[in-house]
C-alpha cells in the first residue's frame, strides 16, 4: 500500500468505500468522485493521519456525494477529532456508525482501542453502554479521552 489509497466498490445505488493511509497535501481525491450512489458506506479504519490540507480536500470530496447518505465506519481517534472540530467533515445527513475509543491502564501501561457501535455503546441520544475493558493484567482500564469533548459529535 502506498501513502494514500481509496477503494470504491459500487453496486446499484450503494457504494462501499475504504480510505487508507495518510491524508495530506499529496492525497488525490480527484479520480474518486462519490457521484451516483444514494448510500455510501465508508470504512475509515485504515486512516493513519490527516493534516489541514487533507481536511480541506476531504470536505471537497464528500461534497461530491450530492445528497447521498454517508455512513462513517470504524473511525479512528484522528477522524473523531476532525468530526468534532471541523464543520462539514461529517456532511449534513451523514452518520457515524462505529468509532474507536482509546482506553488506558495506569497500572499496566496497556493501551487498547475499543470499537463503539451504533445501537450498542451509543445511539441518537448519546453514549449508553460503555464497556468495561480489562488490561492484560486484569486491571480495569479507563477511557483515555475527555468524554465531554470526544463524544461531542453524538449530540449534533
Amino acid at each position: 500500500m502506498g501513502k494514500f489509497e481509496i477503494k470504491i466498490d459500487k453496486s446499484g445505488g450503494e457504494a462501499k468505500v475504504a480510505v487508507l493511509g495518510v491524508i495530506d497535501e499529496d492525497a488525490d481525491f480527484g479520480p474518486h468522485a462519490l457521484t451516483g450512489a444514494q448510500v455510501i458506506d465508508m470504512d475509515l479504519g485504515g486512516i493513519k493521519s490527516i493534516n489541514s490540507c487533507g481536511i480541506r480536500e476531504w470536505i471537497k470530496w464528500v461534497e461530491t456525494a450530492s445528497g447521498a447518505v454517508i455512513k462513517y465506519n470504524e473511525c479512528p481517534k484522528i477522524i473523531v477529532d476532525q468530526i468534532n472540530m471541523v464543520q462539514g467533515f461529517l456532511p449534513k445527513g451523514g452518520a457515524v456508525v462505529s468509532f474507536y475509543v482509546p482506553y488506558y491502564s495506569d497500572e499496566s501501561g496497556d493501551e487498547k482501542n475499543v470499537l463503539f457501535k451504533y445501537g450498542q455503546e451509543f445511539d441518537d441520544s448519546g453514549l449508553k453502554n460503555p464497556p468495561s475493558v480489562k488490561a492484560g493484567d486484569g486491571t480495569e482500564m479507563e477511557m483515555d479521552v475527555v468524554e465531554a469533548k470526544y463524544f461531542k459529535f453524538l449530540k449534533k
